[in-house]
């Protein structure tokens, strides 16, 4: 969940923030350039083997709203339950340094530490099944 509001007001108040050094969502920093999403962001995400959905301060589900609690940015796992877990804070997305790669590497890594498994992935080195 980026930490900006989804209307054109609030990504307007986010980009001139974030260009006055007034507003930051280290999620932004990892997939979006200047003006629209990064192509490496895209691909990375087509490549997942679950839908990486993004919402915004004020659209975000109830459940997301529910389980961190007003945090943002973060990332989150909705499990098969429907269960919503925090996977990534503010902090490790910031220790990402604006990287699609490292953001890869990141939920990997904290689905790893959860615990869980990605759906019908088979298994493959560094990743458990």
């Amino acid at each position: 969940m980026y930490d900006a509001d989804h209307t054109l007001r609030g990504e307007l108040a986010y980009w001139v923030g974030a260009r006055l050094g007034r507003a930051h969502c280290a999620l932004c920093d990892i997939t979006h350039g200047t003006f629209r999403e990064k192509a490496q962001w895209q691909a990375c995400r087509a490549g997942l083997p679950v839908p990486f959905d993004t919402f915004h301060r004020d659209d975000q589900p109830d459940a997301v709203r529910e389980a961190v609690g007003g945090a943002a940015p973060v990332v989150v796992a909705e499990l098969e339950d429907g269960a919503v877990v925090a996977l990534l804070g503010a902090a490790d997305l910031d220790a990402c340094a604006g990287s699609v790669d490292a953001l890869a590497a990141a939920v990997e890594q904290a689905v790893t530490v959860a615990g869980l498994e990605w759906p019908d992935a088979p298994a493959s080195p560094g990743r458990s099944s």
